[in-house]
């Protein structure tokens, strides 16, 4: 059985498991006060180009991150606005209003939010009468890349930032798979040009070749008692050096700048050759996710062949299915999936 399902199937990069592995008994502080996760948020807040200024905190997962940094700069009155099609709206089951914040939903265009949209719905709010009975707008979620694997190029996100700054709105970027982002050809946004534009977001690792973590960027200071809401939501692992190790090896040598190259490099061939046999893709592959139009008779051929990833019903009879790849998928386990998909006429 193939298996394209998802990007975080596989363990961790052999570098971070040495690492881990040399230090399996040394005895290291707790909660992240530890040598490694310390030089990890040095190196960090060096490759965003904040010197002397920002924050790095490590947590564990991607739902969990989302839900602690909105929590953090929400009122209890406010939500987020979103696109319909982000993450936090439709794939993390509730857990940004389960925290008590309403997910606030724009259509978007290929999952990304722009920002006229978002001003308009701005100013709308605003000269509504009964503002002061509704949801306040407290800030503004995106993901790079977006939950489609589209990308935001510097202008848009630029152009997001300034709607942000006119409305006093925290912006927030969602980098579960940015190694990703960074390693495509058709990326703009370096690391640099994130911390310049948005005002939190966070480095993904449990899709980028960490076995679990993600590491929370403030541009600037966190909110006051950020560490222990962490704490308060059960977020804070005592054994916080796991995370803080996995980060300095990530980025020591710029391996999180290239740790997805192979697999941007075979997403795209992929993508190329599933066009040349006829197969119709939702949107055009710009990462390491690629979405493929399949009607009712070839995905269930392919059913006990490789897992894929049903992501939405288009018609009566054709699914999107999701095929990812990881920063350890092979040539070879892609040869293997290209033999399973014949010509189409």
């Amino acid at each position: 059985m193939l298996n394209f399902d998802n990007d975080y199937s596989e363990g961790a990069h052999p570098l971070i498991l040495k690492r881990l592995s040399e230090l399996n008994f040394t005895k290291q502080p707790g909660y992240g006060a530890d040598e490694e996760s310390a030089a990890a948020r040095t190196k960090i807040l060096k490759a965003c180009g904040l010197h002397g200024q920002g924050e790095v905190f490590f947590l564990s997962g991607g739902t969990q991150t989302n839900l602690l940094v909105l929590d953090a700069l929400l009122h209890k009155t406010q939500g987020v606005i979103a696109a319909v099609s982000g993450h936090i709206s439709i794939h993390e089951a509730g857990a940004i209003e389960g925290s008590g914040h309403k997910v606030l939903t724009l259509p978007g265009k290929e999952g990304k939010l722009r920002a006229q949209e978002v001003k308009a719905y701005l100013e709308t709010f605003y000269h509504d009468l009964n503002a002061a009975h509704m949801v306040q707008p407290g800030a503004v979620y995106i993901s790079q890349p977006t939950e489609y694997g589209t990308l935001y190029s510097k202008a848009e996100l630029a152009a997001l930032k300034a709607v942000c700054e006119q409305y006093k709105l925290p912006l927030y970027v969602d980098g579960a798979r940015l190694a990703y982002a960074l390693s495509s050809p058709f990326n703009e946004l370096s690391l640099q040009d994130l911390a310049a534009l948005c005002d939190v977001f966070y480095i993904g690792g449990t899709k980028c070749g960490a076995l679990i973590g993600e590491a929370v960027v403030f541009t600037n200071k966190a909110p006051q008692f950020f560490f222990t809401l962490v704490k308060q939501h059960g977020a804070l692992l005592a054994k916080g050096f796991i995370l803080g190790t996995q980060f300095n090896v990530l980025f020591s040598d710029d391996l999180y700048l290239h740790i997805a190259d192979q697999a941007i490099s075979l997403a795209l061939k992929l993508s190329a050759q599933l066009k040349d046999r006829g197969y119709k893709l939702y949107y055009p592959t710009r990462t390491n996710q690629i979405f493929l139009v399949l009607d009712r008779s070839e995905s269930r051929s392919l059913a006990d062949k490789v897992q894929l990833s049903f992501w939405e019903q288009l018609d009566n009879n054709h699914d999107v299915w999701r095929l990812a790849l990881s920063f350890a998928t092979t040539a070879e386990q892609v040869a293997d999936l290209l033999s399973l998909l014949p010509v189409k006429n």
